[in-house]
């Protein structure tokens, strides 16, 4: 079948990793999935959580949010609506599993992360855009931790894999990685898939959103969605040394 951008099957979108995008945070990225475009900040505070004192350990965790107008439409702002969604919920869940899965805890001492993943605009896979460019800020959230003498190890060490996000699904009955949006809501199966550098799985959370999928078409996903995440993780690389 032919996608909107022309893109084959087992094609990403044009990927982008703009380190620094932020002033304040002790690591920032903007991270570009075609027409997605997520804001990831990491902040280091002092202290743990209150469960986690006298542990020794650190403590990294997510909020995700998108702004009013990311969409073809406005939503209203949670904070105004008093209430945050399942889906919020759900995402921000996700994206600090996915990123302590890449941290030695153990390493941070008892001092926090916080990684905020703010959506500018959506067109299909904000959540796995968020991992991807999270796991870029987090790691210069670590090194400036190291910076500070405040880290019991070198930050290649500390962050001993990494960790990256993709999106695939069944569209027209063929399977298509790094799906836009159009694309998304058409999917017969839809699947996000988080991987480490070296090609093992951290999560995979897939659906038939319009029937069933067999095994083989899973395999089928799986395999695309590796190679997917592999070409991410050398992109975080590249922007990493750059």
């Amino acid at each position: 079948m032919a996608r909107p951008d022309g893109r084959r099957p087992d094609q990403l979108r044009p990927v982008t990793l703009t380190r620094g995008w932020s002033t304040h945070p002790e690591g920032s990225v903007l991270v570009e999935f075609g027409g997605t475009r997520v804001l990831c900040t990491a902040s280091v505070t002092e202290g743990v959580p209150r469960w986690r004192k006298g542990s020794g350990l650190g403590w990294v965790t997510a909020e995700y949010a998108m702004l009013p107008r990311a969409t073809n439409t406005r939503s209203d702002r949670e904070s105004v609506r008093g209430k945050i969604g399942g889906r919020t919920h759900e995402i921000s869940r996700l994206i600090g599993r996915s990123l302590r899965a890449c941290v030695d805890l153990k390493a941070l001492g008892e001092n926090s992360i916080v990684l905020d993943c703010d959506v500018l605009q959506a067109d299909g896979g904000t959540r796995t855009a968020s991992i991807t460019g999270a796991y870029v800020a987090l790691y210069d959230a670590v090194s400036w931790l190291a910076g500070r003498k405040s880290l019991a190890g070198k930050p290649e060490k500390v962050m001993h894999r990494s960790v990256a996000a993709v999106s695939v699904g069944i569209v027209a009955g063929e399977p298509l990685l790094d799906l836009c949006y159009v694309e998304d809501v058409a999917a017969e199966v839809d699947m996000n898939v988080v991987c480490t550098g070296e090609g093992d799985f951290v999560e995979v959370q897939g659906t038939g959103e319009d029937g069933v999928f067999s095994r083989a078409q899973l395999d089928a996903l799986l395999d695309v969605a590796s190679l997917g995440c592999l070409e991410l993780a050398e992109a975080q690389r590249k922007a990493l040394a750059s």
